[in-house]
């Protein structure tokens, strides 16, 4: 079955044609690092980025990571080779593989079942699968591709550059905010109207995550393109994290700390999340299923929230521990 608990606070992506990236990569401080066979690499260079990564993989310390290969789309004829060749030589080392632009359920078990090959023939462990939501036929199916393959399937991805260009949404960025989409207020007395930015992406994000929480997948926010805006990209993260995402994508290893730091309960959520399961088991005590705290109503839907917080800041915890 699928591991459940992985923490995804951060994913670095790393090309695979870069083999002075991928030796830093396992100490950069992700919790998860993709190692990107696809979009960062150019096509005449994707035979070289697998012998790469194949290298990479067979010589580094993993071990303060979970590692994933990011395959090529199954539109292309580089895909079957990805697979067969990084997992047959490494599959050992491989905690997932990313699958991008999944449109149906079928794209899922394509993959799940040429992984199910290999793993038999070489004796692996099951590898578990990530998919990338990042056309407009796969936010259509999202539901039908999250509960495919149970017994593999662990996060969605929301990839917001491709989804743009596959809805044809009028925008060059990679995330972020759209000067262009926001609303006028209606007139002031003094005949003034404000203009509103809103987020372009918070339809498709949320019903990722929905999708995700259904069926017991983690929602991961994809990438934000300008690694030189810190702020812009902590703005982004903290907007995904409030819908329920657990971790964010880092295009460039400066923005592995920014997803960390987003993605980490504060210590002050962490104070109230004990405060509510004490105040609760008081409660239970005295026969009562609700109380105040705080002068706000805690119930058995607060218990659930706080009990969220507490796992994620113990996993984290044992993470540095270990």
């Amino acid at each position: 079955m699928a591991i459940k608990n992985r923490l995804h606070r951060s994913e670095l992506a790393v090309p695979g044609s870069n083999p002075r990236m991928l030796e830093k990569a396992p100490s950069a401080g992700a919790d998860v690092v993709f190692l990107d066979l696809e979009d960062a690499v150019a096509p005449d260079d994707k035979e070289q980025a697998r012998s790469h990564i194949i290298h990479a993989l067979r010589t580094y310390d993993w071990s303060q990571c979970a590692v994933s290969i990011r395959i090529n789309g199954l539109d292309t004829h580089y895909c079957y080779r990805d697979l067969v060749e990084v997992v047959e030589a490494c599959g050992e080392k491989l905690d997932t593989v990313l699958v991008p632009k999944v449109g149906t359920a079928a794209d899922v078990y394509f993959v799940a079942t040429l992984l199910s090959q290999i793993e038999q023939a070489k004796g692996f462990a099951p590898i578990n699968l990530h998919v990338l939501i990042e056309t407009a036929m796969g936010m259509a199916n999202v539901e039908e591709i999250a509960r495919s393959c149970p017994e593999r399937m662990e996060a969605m991805v929301f990839g917001v550059a491709d989804y743009a260009a596959s809805v044809r949404a009028r925008t060059t960025q990679i995330g972020g905010a759209n000067p262009d989409y926001g609303m006028l207020t209606d007139a002031l007395p003094d005949g003034e109207r404000q203009f509103h930015w809103g987020d372009q992406w918070h339809f498709g994000l949320s019903r990722m995550a929905a999708a995700c929480r259904a069926y017991g997948l983690r929602p991961i926010d994809g990438p934000f393109g300008d690694f030189n805006d810190a702020e812009g990209y902590r703005a982004a993260a903290r907007r995904a994290a409030a819908l329920g995402c657990e971790g964010k994508w880092a295009i460039h290893p400066s923005q592995v700390a920014l997803a960390n730091e987003m993605f980490t309960p504060t210590e002050q959520e962490v104070t109230r999340a004990y405060r509510i399961l004490e105040a609760m088991e008081e409660a239970a005590r005295q026969g009562k299923g609700a109380v105040s705290l705080d002068g706000r109503l805690i119930d058995a839907a607060s218990i659930r929230m706080a009990e969220n917080v507490v796992m994620q800041i113990k996993q984290i915890k044992s993470r540095h521990v270990a």
